[in-house]
């Protein structure tokens, strides 16, 4: 039997610029998570409504809201 040995990956560089902190992250993820809720079925949903209320949570938290 043969051994595969794999070799990593080179590092993609990031585009100058192109960097987001994490607060944006987060609030870009929230807003792709509810747009996906809008589109799936049952469980699907409740999987991304579950994970945004989660993140939702967790931001204001960050930023200090109620």
């Amino acid at each position: 039997m043969s051994n595969v040995i794999p070799f990593k990956k080179k590092a993609v560089e990031p585009i100058p610029g192109s960097e987001i902190d994490l607060f944006t992250a987060v609030d870009a993820a929230i807003r792709d998570l509810r747009d996906i809720a809008h589109g799936c079925d049952g469980k699907l949903r409740e999987q991304a409504d579950d994970c945004r209320r989660m993140l939702e949570r967790a931001f204001h938290t960050a930023v200090g809201e109620a």
